[in-house]
């Protein structure tokens, strides 16, 4: 159970009751004996998800309720146990909030949790190709159907509409990596597609070696985030790993698209 500041146990309303907020630090520190890997750009991230909604001092500083402490708590252990993606946590949270007595689904496999992205939609390819596409918006002008685990090469040929020699070419260059047996998973297959999109255009592979680059640093900083929750001995410390993995891939991908349109912006005046 979560602790308010004065080491009473925590109930949800207490706060209101007694007129008690406190800062982001105190609520990291509150959840931390629970969930050692939350930080606090994680709180931020739920409360722009509309999950939370602190007050706001004059000054624009996050005050938070005990009622907002114990609903974080409620969403990471719901994340943490059961594997929900976010949008089935809020409607789960506002159904209680009407009265109702919804029942949480069965806790998911991890590998089943995989598939779900943490911005909590269901649909598009898994993992991070589908944050990719969701946070881009690449694609979302119609549904996008979940491709295969794994496809063969004729079968990406077949789906991206390129030949042979330029798929040789894209892998010459690092976009795209089958996998020892051969095949191509979603991420694959994502690339691939946009790779191909951005062809039309004229871009070449060697024009997109930048862009590889920085995902690969991209990638590394997320790692280094992530590493410590993977070697925990707690398994759904570890499984927790991956959604943090994909929260954060997905935020990445969402800067690097602002700062693509706030460069493109900047030329433009």
């Amino acid at each position: 159970m979560l602790r308010t500041p004065s080491g009473g146990a925590g109930s949800p309303g207490a706060a209101g009751a007694e007129g008690r907020l406190v800062s982001i630090g105190t609520v990291l520190n509150l959840l931390r004996e629970e969930f050692p890997e939350v930080t606090i750009s994680k709180i931020r991230f739920l409360e722009a998800e509309g999950l939370v909604e602190p007050q706001r001092t004059p000054s624009g500083y996050r005050k938070f309720s005990t009622e907002d402490v114990e609903r974080l708590g409620c969403v990471l252990r719901m994340q943490r146990d059961h594997y929900l993606p976010l949008r089935v946590i809020k409607e789960h949270l506002e159904a209680r909030a009407r009265g109702e007595a919804p029942q949480l689904p069965a806790p998911a496999k991890p590998r089943d949790a995989a598939l779900v992205a943490a911005d909590g939609h269901d649909a598009g390819p898994p993992g991070v190709a589908g944050d990719v596409v969701r946070a881009t918006g690449v694609g979302l002008d119609a549904p996008v159907p979940a491709p295969p685990a794994r496809i063969g090469r004729e079968e990406l040929l077949s789906t991206t509409g390129v030949t042979e020699s330029e798929l040789v070419e894209w892998q010459s260059y690092g976009l795209v990596t089958p996998h020892p047996d051969g095949g191509f998973d979603a991420d694959a297959v994502a690339v691939a597609r946009l790779v191909a999109d951005l062809g039309r255009f004229g871009l070449e592979p060697r024009h997109l070696r930048a862009m590889k680059a920085a995902a690969d640093r991209q990638a590394g900083l997320v790692e280094q985030v992530v590493a410590p929750l993977r070697r925990h001995r707690n398994p759904q410390t570890r499984a927790h790993a991956e959604a943090t993995t994909r929260e954060l891939a997905t935020l990445s991908v969402r800067l690097h698209a602002a700062l693509v349109q706030a460069a493109l912006h900047a030329g433009s005046h």
